[in-house]
């Protein structure tokens, strides 16, 4: 099931979007998206007098779906990392290690996903 979510939230983001929280939700960030040539996918934010409409919510769901798959990834990362600091001399170097971690998460999510699809 998990394969199934991840391929439809993949298929759905774009390069040039940029999704985020309700805390991100402000004119001047909206701005800064839009001038840098990006779409703002951020979830609309409620207040105490005015609560967010059923569109509201049904779009921050969307957005959410997203957002979290996307994060997942990053949490994965860091977990296998556990705070492990780069040491090495060189950019080259650096972007080497981190390359390499990339494509450990990528193999460790392969393995996961082939199994639930039965390859």
């Amino acid at each position: 099931m998990a394969s199934v979510e991840t391929e439809n939230a993949y298929s759905k983001c774009q390069m040039n979007e940029v999704y985020g929280d309700s805390a991100y939700s402000s004119k001047e960030i909206e701005e800064i998206t839009i001038t840098h040539g990006l779409e703002p996918k951020i979830c609309s934010k409620g207040t105490r007098n005015k609560a967010l409409s059923e569109e509201d919510k049904k779009q921050n769901r969307e957005y959410s779906k997203i957002r979290c798959r996307v994060e997942h990834i990053f949490g994965g990362m860091y977990q296998k990392a556990h705070d492990q600091i780069l040491r090495g001399i060189g950019f080259v170097r650096a972007e080497v290690k981190i390359g390499l971690r990339n494509l450990a998460y990528n193999m460790t999510r392969y393995s996961y996903l082939a199994g639930a699809k039965g390859l």
